[in-house]
C-alpha cells in the first residue's frame, strides 16, 4: 500500500493560498498538513482558526491539523468546527493526555498524538490504544526546512514493534526534513504517513514532486 503524503501548508505561498489548495486537490497527495503553533509550545507564530476555515472551504482533501500550541484540549471544538479530520495534540503539552484524545475522539475527528524529537516513543504504551495517528516530529518543531533528525528511524522501528506485537490499529506519521532522499527508507522503516514541506512547495512542479514522493515510499 502506498504511503500517506500531507504536503504541509507551513511551507505554501501563503500570498496565493487559495491557489496552493487547488493545486493540492488537483494533485495525487490524500491529506493536507496544516501546522498551527502559538508562539509558547514553539518558538513561532503560523495561523489559527479564521485560516484553517478558509482553506476547509476550498479543499476536498482531510484536514490533518497538528496543534503546536499549549492546552491544545481548550480548541477541540472549535478545531473541528474549522475542519479538522485528524487533530494531533503534543504528548509534551496537555497533561491529561489520555482524557484530551478521549475529547478528540468524541468530537468526531481522529485522534492524534504527536512527539518531538527528545520525547521516547514509549511514552505513548497507555494511549496508544486511543490513537489513530503518531505524528512523530524528526525536526525540532516550529520551523519548516530544518534537516531530517536520524534517530528519528530508530524511533520509527521501535514504534512499529510495538504496534504490530499489540494489534493497534494506529499509523505513524513522520514530520519533518522528508525529502526525496529519505522518503523510501522511511516507509520500508514502517511510516504510514509522510509530511512534505519544502520538498513539495519549493519544486519548480509541486504536483509532480507529490507523485515521485508517493511512488517512492509503495
Amino acid at each position: 500500500m502506498a504511503v500517506i503524503l500531507a504536503p504541509s501548508l507551513l511551507s505554501a505561498d501563503f500570498g496565493n493560498l487559495n491557489r496552493e489548495i487547488e493545486m493540492l486537490n488537483e494533485s495525487t497527495a490524500q491529506w493536507i498538513h496544516c501546522d498551527i503553533m502559538d508562539g509558547w509550545f514553539v518558538p513561532n507564530i503560523s495561523f489559527g482558526i479564521p485560516v484553517l476555515k478558509a482553506v476547509s472551504k476550498i479543499a476536498v482533501k482531510p484536514l490533518d491539523v497538528h496543534l503546536m500550541v499549549e492546552r491544545p484540549e481548550r480548541y477541540i471544538s472549535e478545531f473541528r468546527d474549522a475542519g479538522a479530520s485528524v487533530l494531533s495534540v503534543h504528548a509534551e503539552a496537555t497533561i491529561h493526555l489520555d482524557r484530551t484524545l478521549h475529547g478528540i475522539k468524541q468530537a468526531g475527528m481522529m485522534t492524534g498524538v504527536a512527539i518531538n524529537p527528545s520525547t521516547p516513543v514509549t511514552a505513548l504504551l497507555d494511549v496508544l490504544y486511543l490513537t489513530d495517528v503518531v505524528c512523530m516530529m524528526s525536526v525540532n518543531p516550529g520551523f519548516g526546512g530544518q534537516k531530517f533528525i536520524e534517530n528519528t528511524f530508530n524511533k520509527l522501528i521501535l514504534l512499529k514493534e510495538i504496534i504490530i506485537k499489540h494489534n493497534f490499529q494506529t499509523k505513524i506519521e513522520i514530520d519533518g526534513g522528508v525529502s526525496i532522499a529519505n522518503a523510501e527508507a522511511l516507509y520500508k522503516a514502517g511510516a504510514d504517513i509522510l509530511v512534505a514541506g519544502n520538498s513539495v512547495f519549493s519544486q519548480n512542479d509541486p504536483k509532480a514532486a507529490i507523485s515521485e514522493l508517493i511512488a517512492l515510499a509503495s
